[in-house]
């Protein structure tokens, strides 16, 4: 996420919104003191987070509301249809996440309800935590709900390395807990919920490839759905080139390629230009071939060392003889996830997970 678009999200939750919410509120429970929420939700917000500025108004909700918790929680259900931004919504199932690990059941159900505006899949975690055998129970029924949105909270909820979220150690060590859940979704015919399926599996991938690779080995891969999973849950592992994920796609084989007139162009340039990647691919085989066609950038890092990631670049089938041209241009700027130094960089072409083709660009240093 680069500064720019994090700024951007702070600012679901700035003055404006909190004033809204205050009015609503009141518009439902008219003794809530709305001045005392306000100066607790506005004391310090410039210097929050985005995370940060949820959870404040979490908490002066809590500091605001009836003690009763299930009241609270109710006129929450009243409040949810009137919030007109999907990710302010979060604030109440993260009041349940927060508030309500002691009334779990009745909780997981607020949970189920909150989704449809938003999400509830960082909330959830807070049960998972808590009993992890429990909410996957509860979460499995909700697998085979009606609602694309509550089938989605039951794999995006136990995703084992959600972002923003921390860690669900107890699926990481084990991911047959959550099978039955991603069993069930395994031929969604959402497409919200497949790529939740399939980030799951892609974050198991991380630590434990091998349990991913079987599990997927007993889909049928022939149905699209299925198949549509598969792909996107195995990519970084196709990235890395493994080849029994190499194989699961069909791009298993060592390439019979030749790549000409390779080029990293231009070759100096300065932070927020662009470098352009182009080639020539030339089958040497009589018969068609599945490419996965990527590119490694060794990117310098302030130590002077360097640190590889790679992108991909395209996916196709070489018929026999068959010659194509190829290029990709990439901006080189700085993101809150990357920050770049100055030296050579290099760079590579890798097609079905080997290296075929090296080039490099100098980055320069800026000039004040």
């Amino acid at each position: 996420m680069t500064t720019t678009e994090n700024t951007a999200l702070k600012e679901i939750f700035d003055k404006r919104r909190f004033r809204s919410v205050a009015l609503d509120v009141a518009a439902i429970y008219p003794t809530f003191d709305a001045k005392r929420f306000l100066k607790i939700a506005l004391d310090g917000l410039d210097q929050l987070t985005l995370m940060q500025r949820l959870r404040r108004m979490t908490e002066a909700l809590h500091a605001t509301l009836p003690a009763d918790y299930r009241k609270a929680v109710k006129i929450l259900h009243t409040l949810a249809p009137g919030i007109d931004h999907g990710f302010a919504t979060l604030v109440l199932p993260d009041y349940v996440g927060q508030y309500g690990l002691d009334d779990f059941d009745w909780s997981m159900d607020a949970l189920k309800y909150f989704t449809s505006f938003g999400s509830s899949e960082f909330a959830v975690r807070e049960f998972l935590r808590r009993d992890p055998e429990r909410a996957l129970a509860i979460m499995e029924v909700w697998s085979r709900d009606d609602s694309d949105a509550v089938r989605r909270l039951a794999s995006e909820g136990c995703r084992p390395r959600l972002p923003w979220s921390f860690r669900l150690d107890a699926i990481l060590d084990n991911p047959m807990l959550a099978a039955p859940i991603l069993e069930n979704l395994r031929t969604d015919s959402s497409l919200y919920v497949r790529k939740s399926v399939a980030n799951h599996l892609n974050d198991v991938t991380k630590s434990d490839p091998d349990w991913v690779l079987e599990r997927l080995a007993t889909w049928a891969l022939y149905n699209p759905q299925t198949a549509w999973i598969a792909r996107h849950a195995l990519r970084s592992l196709i990235k890395a080139g493994n080849q029994r994920a190499l194989a699961m796609i069909g791009a298993g084989g060592a390439p019979e390629v030749k790549i000409s007139k390779f080029a990293v162009t231009p070759r100096q340039v300065t932070l927020g230009e662009r470098v352009t990647l182009s080639f020539d691919l030339a089958s040497k085989s009589t018969a068609s071939q599945r490419l996965v066609i990527d590119y490694k950038m060794h990117y310098v890092k302030k130590s002077g060392a360097t640190a590889a990631k790679v992108f991909k670049l395209k996916e196709l089938t070489l018929e026999g003889a068959q010659r194509v041209s190829i290029e990709r241009s990439q901006s080189i700027r700085d993101f809150t996830t990357r920050v770049h130094y100055p030296g050579r960089h290099e760079v590579e072409i890798l097609i079905n997970g080997q290296s075929l083709a090296r080039g490099f660009f100098e980055l320069r240093r800026m000039i004040d």
